[in-house]
């Protein structure tokens, strides 16, 4: 891709149980620096609240959903921008910032307690319970599985009480496609898997690992995995932050105020390594 690149755009990327309602505070909080911001959902996947509703009612765009189509159809929105913009994804969100930035999309990427792509081995115990729920029945590779209050209270919103988890549940989440999850958990043992990802890219816009300390979905392992073997292999800029305490649910609960501006800034002006500890 040849196009310019500019800062004045941001794309922000949902992941998994989620839609572009997530990205509300921080889409604020942007646009309130001058910035426009597009956050486009996956294929079938309407904005705002009344896109919740919707999915709710009717999951069926999700059956059979995969990271190829909603690559494909992120590279379109992305690519139809008159110069590159920074891309920011969550959790699921997050390989997609990696797969667009590896095929020439973006000035600056940054995941945000991103899921792993093909190759990476960390598997802590607490994302195998966080997922579990889906894999443990194969026959969910073609359903929509919904998600209980319980479960996401233990993957995402563990940093809240009962009740508080109940309300950010309540507005935000949605079944999820089984087909993505089975594609990014078994894509290690299948050839040409499509999260497939070349951590030797050179020529890739710089990328920012961020990680919660006490996230069960995601736990640093995976993010910290994913720094070290870009950092080792590719001469472009890669960077990890890791958030101290902080759950999966770290673009909502409180605090994230700390997260959206140190990804945008760190975005704005990319430097590499570790960083400090917040």
């Amino acid at each position: 891709m040849d196009r310019e690149t500019s800062a004045d755009t941001v794309v922000l990327l949902h992941g998994l149980w989620m839609t572009p309602l997530s990205w509300e505070h921080w889409v604020t909080r942007y646009e309130q620096r001058g910035l426009r911001v597009l956050t486009p959902g996956y294929p079938g996947i309407p904005p705002g609240e009344a896109g919740v509703r919707a999915i709710r009612d009717d999951p069926s765009p999700l059956v059979d959903l995969g990271v190829r189509e909603i690559f494909d159809h992120l590279g379109e929105v992305i690519g139809a921008l008159d110069a590159k913009p920074i891309i920011i994804g969550h959790s699921f969100g997050g390989v997609f910032v990696q797969l667009l930035l590896d095929t020439g999309y973006g000035t600056a990427g940054v995941s945000v307690d991103g899921a792993a792509v093909k190759g990476l081995k960390a598997l802590p115990l607490s994302e195998i319970k966080a997922t579990l729920p889906v894999l443990r029945n194969p026959a969910n590779r073609h359903r929509a599985v919904p998600i209980t209050e319980k479960e996401f209270h233990y993957a995402f919103t563990n940093n809240l009480s009962v009740e508080e988890s109940r309300r950010v549940f309540d507005r935000y989440a949605i079944p999820v496609s089984g087909r993505m999850l089975f594609q990014a958990s078994l894509a290690n043992f299948t050839p040409n898997a499509v999260t497939t990802y070349d951590f030797a890219n050179d020529h890739r816009a710089p990328l920012l690992f961020i990680a919660g300390g006490n996230d069960h979905m995601l736990p640093p392992p995976v993010q910290r995995e994913n720094y070290k073997k870009n950092a080792e292999r590719s001469e472009a800029i890669t960077a990890f932050k890791l958030f101290e305490g902080r759950s999966h649910y770290t673009c909502g609960e409180p605090g994230w105020e700390d997260v959206a501006d140190f990804a945008l800034d760190w975005a704005l002006a990319p430097s590499p390594g570790e960083l400090d500890k917040g």
